[in-house]
């Protein structure tokens, strides 16, 4: 077995030159190393448009199959029993964990490179048809029930009546179960991103410095009752530039310091209620495009959202 990182001719055996030619696939044969191919598909995947992202992660994939099979293996001579071997190793016998996810993702990128192989006229048969795609689920997230979320929302807002009032918690609490943002974007709301008087209501814009993620940019209506607490909140802790100046760990114990007191089993969190405030959209009827909207993510990654929110809502009928 061979490193993966090691420098490799095109061909494994010397090859004669050849006319150049617009698609990439050309330049290969069926006696063209792995390493050539792997490199030669990655220029294939950027030019048809596939995120760096993606062009790092597959082709990351098929480095680990030739750090296992040798990068230096003519690709014709790899066959079905190598891919199998290959994912069994990496299940069982690698040094390293393999989630669920990451082997699905890894049994797709093999599919994809030998298909396109085969697609080409580099290879007359595609060696990981006979390997099964296994679509594997991920695990559901924790959301809190309706109820659940009536208790923590009752205790923070008798914590706003108290004989020292503090409307930090409530004010925390149901903005993030109301609007479904994540941590990050808790922490980057300035007092300007809040509107009590637009036209359609008192809105939270949830706005983002870096310009790659203002497709992320949204606006979301909030409740007279959070405007409330809101307000009494400016009053008590007089914030001056961003809502919640504080760290991402403080915040998180405030969220930990009510399930606690609450006397519920789950652990609080940003990312339960974010999936709580998604959870109770899509059970009321919300517009699924919406909530996708509403939670500020793609028509791709709504995919896998939609679906688990679909799961989770099944699980309640059920239950």
């Amino acid at each position: 077995m061979t490193d993966g990182g090691e420098t490799l001719p095109l061909f494994s055996q010397p090859a004669h030159d050849s006319t150049p030619s617009a698609d990439p696939s050309h330049a290969l044969r069926a006696d063209s190393s792995l390493n050539a191919a792997i490199t030669t598909w990655g220029e294939h995947l950027e030019k048809t448009g596939r995120s760096i992202n993606t062009v790092k992660a597959f082709s990351s994939d098929l480095r680990l199959l030739a750090k296992y099979i040798s990068a230096g293996k003519e690709i014709g001579t790899i066959g079905a029993h190598d891919l199998k071997n290959f994912l069994e190793w990496m299940q069982t016998q690698r040094n390293a964990p393999c989630s669920p996810k990451t082997y699905s993702r890894r049994v797709t990128s093999l599919k994809s490179f030998f298909r396109w192989l085969k697609e080409t006229g580099v290879l007359c048969k595609d060696p990981a048809i006979e390997v099964p795609q296994e679509s594997v689920l991920s695990p559901l997230p924790e959301v809190l029930t309706p109820n659940e979320m009536q208790i923590i929302l009752e205790l923070a807002d008798s914590k706003r009546r108290d004989f020292d009032p503090d409307a930090r918690p409530y004010t925390l609490v149901a903005l993030l179960l109301e609007s479904g943002i994540k941590k990050s974007e808790c922490l980057n709301i300035h007092l300007n991103h809040i509107d009590l008087y637009a036209p359609q209501g008192p809105t939270l814009f949830v706005r983002y410095a870096n310009v790659q993620k203002r497709y992320r940019e949204r606006k979301i209506i909030v409740s007279e009752s959070w405007v409330a607490s809101y307000e009494e909140y400016l009053a008590q802790y007089k914030p001056v530039e961003t809502l919640f100046p504080y760290s991402p760990r403080r915040l998180e114990y405030l969220l930990e310091d009510l399930s606690a007191e609450s006397g519920l089993e789950k652990h609080l969190s940003f990312n339960m209620c974010r999936w709580s405030c998604a959870l109770n959209d899509y059970r009321n009827g919300l517009d699924a495009n919406k909530i996708r909207q509403k939670l500020g993510i793609s028509k791709i990654q709504w995919r896998e959202v939609g679906n688990k929110l679909h799961r989770l809502a099944a699980q309640y009928e059920a239950d």
